[in-house]
């Protein structure tokens, strides 16, 4: 069966690791049909916008793209092309497995849990309010009218909404994901005793929605305890259900914990939609050398064929990272090694099209 999907190949070292994972894909062998899009400051000299509409418009046809990492220019006054593909596509799941790898050493070599991070609201909403404008001192005098709160006049205003439609989502997709991929406990993170009504309201949910998977184990707990116990023993959890906010720390944690972003696959889900990409940035200082790791590209490249139903596939991929990362013959300076960026590629490409040599 023939799958089409959008790549974006990205800024920085992007269309590197876009290239490797690209070639790691080809030779799973599942019949991809590439539509190739830009998006980003590749895209901003050609169409004048980060996130042009014809990328969008590839991403809604194909309903699954990757994407390697993009830059969004300082002080430009551009929209976040993440934030921009994550709520124009209603992509309101991010997720990010952070497990131990062959040959990376790390202090906790049992690690292998999930983070599921609410996508589109809480203070990453965007509703932000400048320091001096007029709605920001408009917003400050309505908030003393209605509570009597005092906030200095030249503050800049975040506003963090959570809704309960939003959350009920989110904490299903959590549970769901736990049911499918043989998970056995979902552990919710908030701040519930500080944020009443909006920390509060994504624990009460979930609360009630945890109700409607008897077979799924459930914990709650503050955000800060978490953290201590993360960098403790994280082989205490298993799926990580966060609010947008302290779902991006954590999976940073999580990803220390394993040795790095450059390991770390990840994945923005909707209903409708999918988009795939390495979770660390566009790293513009070493772009074009080679010195990228691509494995964060190429197994969020493994998530992508799992996605679309190319399960056996999605396994010879990840079985191919393991194998490269166990023999350590080649392996980018990141990991201790000299390889390029497409040596690795290559390496994880010639492994995963033997894949007769692989788990049976």
């Amino acid at each position: 069966m023939a799958h089409r999907v959008t790549i974006i190949p990205g800024d920085g070292i992007g269309p590197e690791v876009s290239a490797a994972a690209r070639l790691v894909l080809d030779a799973a062998d599942v019949g991809i049909t590439w539509i190739e899009r830009q998006a980003g400051t590749a895209a901003l000299a050609e169409y004048g916008d980060l996130m042009p509409a014809e990328t969008l418009g590839a991403i809604r046809s194909s309903r699954v793209a990757i994407k390697g990492p993009i830059t969004t220019p300082v002080g430009s006054g551009f929209r976040s092309v993440n934030v921009a593909l994550r709520q124009g596509l209603d992509l309101f799941s991010a997720v990010r497995p952070a497990r131990a790898l062959p040959g990376v050493p790390i202090r906790h070599p049992s690690v292998d849990l999930v983070v599921v991070r609410e996508n589109t609201e809480d203070l990453y909403a965007g509703i932000e309010y400048e320091e001096g404008t007029p709605e920001a001192l408009a917003l400050i005098q309505e908030l003393q009218a209605l509570s009597g709160t005092h906030v200095r006049d030249d503050a800049g205003i975040t506003v963090k909404p959570i809704s309960v439609s939003g959350t009920q989502r989110i904490v299903r997709f959590a549970f769901e994901y736990a049911r499918t991929h043989g998970r056995k406990k979902v552990t919710v993170g908030h701040k519930a005793n500080v944020m009443r009504f909006s920390d509060g309201l994504f624990l009460q949910t979930a609360q009630i929605e945890a109700g409607n998977f008897g077979d799924i184990e459930w914990e709650e707990i503050q955000i800060d305890h978490l953290t201590s116990r993360l960098a403790h023993d994280p082989s205490a959890f298993d799926v990580l259900l966060l609010p947008n906010l302290y779902g991006d720390i954590v999976s940073d944690l999580c990803a220390g914990l394993v040795g790095g972003l450059g390991l770390i696959p990840g994945a923005n889900i909707g209903w409708e939609y999918a988009v795939f990409e390495a979770v660390h940035g566009s790293a513009p200082d070493i772009a074009g050398q080679g010195l990228a790791n691509p494995i964060a590209m190429i197994l969020s490249g493994a998530m992508l064929l799992r996605h679309i139903g190319e399960q056996a596939a999605a396994e010879n991929v990840e079985w191919a990272v393991d194998e490269v990362l166990r023999q350590g013959l080649v392996r980018t300076p990141d990991l201790g090694g000299s390889s390029s960026t497409m040596e690795v590629g290559e390496a994880i490409a010639s492994a995963t099209s033997h894949w007769e040599h692989g788990p049976s």
